[in-house]
């Protein structure tokens, strides 16, 4: 009779119910897995649960199993861990990544007269809590990023690109290792808007800004630093390199026509190289002094590499 009761209970669960023996035969098999594998307990009790179920890991099952039996604890796998451990299907009316149910399996040792010969395995369906913690981690991240981008040229914002240019100066302080800074200011900008529109001088940044990131190492660090002034962070960059980068983003960016409306935008930038010397005690000495040799580059005609001035120590 308490079989029957027990039996009846674990058909009307929405849990998996899975017990094995140590050799990992099936002994119990509930109406949960029937509906999700598509098999009667007829047709797996007594089968190893390899035969069952192909797809499992086996020498990491084997070792899990062996450590509850062993140790005579429960343990434990979540879907964070494994998406899933059983191709079992699910019956959510929503999209997800798998075909198959995520789960959490809970492994509790069953003792027989003071001996664990029994494993259950408990099998949660947990392809909501998956699904949708699997969008939120997304929406999550797609805002992190919308803090470190600017919307309009997709390069790093100002408050971010200051957080890389910290950090870079920190760590070229401690490792002694070159770093150098390109600061970017386009040449009458005002006259571009006033000439084409917002939307004609918001084209000529996105352009730009294509231009430039096009012509980076993996490594350099490219924002927007204002509304037209861009910058671009250069580790390991020494003088000789940081305005070989500099005259080609120069070039590029004059040689490149703009499509607006039917028209060709032409528009040249004004660029201040400066790399970081032994008098630079924090990275905004650093910013001041590419600045300084940008506005040198606008005063001398602009469309041109100005570098700031080196110096040494005596």
């Amino acid at each position: 009779m308490l079989n029957e009761l027990c039996g009846d209970l674990s058909n009307r669960l929405n849990t998996g119910i899975l017990i094995l023996d140590n050799n990992f035969k099936i002994l119990m098999w509930n109406r949960f897995l029937e509906v999700h594998a598509n098999k009667s307990d007829k047709q797996v009790i007594g089968k190893s649960i390899f035969t069952v179920f192909p797809e499992l890991p086996k020498k990491w099952f084997e070792r899990k199993l062996s450590s509850v039996l062993q140790l005579k604890n429960q343990s434990f796998c979540g879907w964070e861990q494994r998406h899933h451990l059983f191709e079992l299907s699910h019956s959510r009316p929503i999209t997800t990544d798998s075909d198959f149910m995520a789960q959490n399996c809970t492994f509790l040792p069953i003792e027989v007269k003071g001996e664990v010969e029994r494993i259950c395995i408990l099998i949660e369906d947990v392809t909501d809590v998956c699904h949708y913690q699997t969008q939120l981690n997304k929406v999550l991240q797609e805002l992190a990023l919308s803090n470190r981008i600017d919307g309009l040229t997709q390069a790093f914002n100002r408050k971010h690109w200051e957080e890389c240019l910290a950090a870079e100066f920190s760590r070229a302080q401690r490792y002694k290792q070159d770093l150098a800074l390109v600061m970017l200011d386009l040449d009458q900008f005002k006259l571009l808007n006033d000439t084409y529109g917002h939307q004609g001088g918001d084209k000529v940044l996105i352009d730009i800004a294509e231009v430039i990131n096009g012509l980076l190492r993996m490594g350099d660090l490219f924002g927007r630093y204002g509304g037209e002034e861009f910058a671009v962070i250069l580790p390991n960059t020494g003088l000789t390199g940081a305005n070989d980068v500099a005259e080609r983003i120069r070039k590029a960016i004059a040689s490149n026509a703009i499509e607006y409306q039917d028209k060709n935008i032409n528009a040249t930038v004004s660029i201040g190289v400066a790399v970081m010397d032994e008098y630079d005690t924090r990275y905004e000495d650093i910013i001041s002094r590419a600045d300084i040799a940008l506005y040198k580059a606008k005063n001398l005609g602009r469309n041109q590499v100005c570098l700031a001035k080196e110096r040494i120590i005596s």
